[in-house]
């Protein structure tokens, strides 16, 4: 937990906000910033979608990932939606954002772009029941995100859950041959601003992508605490 809170706290105000442009029968979703808190976060995003008319939505990525929980309602809302969901990974879907791009019926990476998956992360605090009852949590998590991975790449648990562990970074060509993306975008480069987010949190981050933080969170005390909070409610949930 205090590795996904670094993330979102060092991404705040780098990516762009959540917006929608519709033309004709196509609609086209920018998805340009963390999930979650100090991010985009699932009200807005949900709220958003069910106001598109469209038969095809193209969900544009570029995000450095973040809260899972998140990840899972935007991931419902557009596997519920009725049009037809094209996924373009722009520069970066890690983390929550590869999760996130499988409720499409097609993804089409850029050349040049990546594609993370990693296991959840946790922060417990308390005794040994306490800790305990947090790692079994993220055990659930992680299984329930091996089965999406399985069920668009093909590939076996074992396969999915060693990448997952070694926290794996894809490229385009990767992703495709793997089987997380369809195809690669015809004529179109990674979005450069990829580079923008902080992802000093992840401990295999392409060196190209990387970047220091240009705000620690420790100076955001205050906001943390209250993400803390939140996050409590979903592990007292469990």
């Amino acid at each position: 937990m205090q590795k996904l809170i670094q993330l979102l706290a060092s991404n705040k105000d780098r990516g762009s906000r959540p917006k929608a442009e519709a033309s004709g029968d196509e609609a086209t979703v920018y998805l340009y910033d963390a999930i979650g808190y100090w991010g985009v976060e699932a009200s807005d995003f949900v709220k958003d979608l069910k106001a598109i008319d469209a038969k095809t939505i193209n969900l544009r990525i570029n995000s450095p990932g973040g809260d899972v929980f998140d990840a899972r309602a935007m991931k419902v809302a557009l596997e519920q939606h009725p049009a037809k969901i094209v996924a373009h990974i722009d520069g970066l879907a890690a983390s929550a954002a590869s999760f996130i791009m499988l409720a499409a019926d097609e993804i089409r990476i850029a050349d040049g772009a990546f594609v993370m998956i990693h296991n959840a992360w946790g922060l417990a605090i308390g005794n040994a029941q306490e800790m305990r009852a947090t790692a079994d949590l993220l055990d659930k998590v992680d299984g329930t995100i091996v089965n999406d991975y399985v069920a668009k790449t093909g590939k076996t648990a074992d396969e999915v859950k060693a990448w997952m562990a070694a926290e794996t970074w894809f490229t385009s060509a990767e992703a495709v041959e793997h089987g997380f993306a369809d195809s690669i975008a015809d004529k179109q480069k990674a979005d450069a601003s990829a580079a923008n987010f902080d992802l000093s949190a992840y401990r295999n981050a392409p060196k190209a992508l990387r970047e220091p933080a240009a705000k620690t969170f420790d100076a955001m005390a205050n906001d943390r605490q209250r993400y803390e909070a939140r996050l409590g409610l979903y592990e007292r949930a469990a």
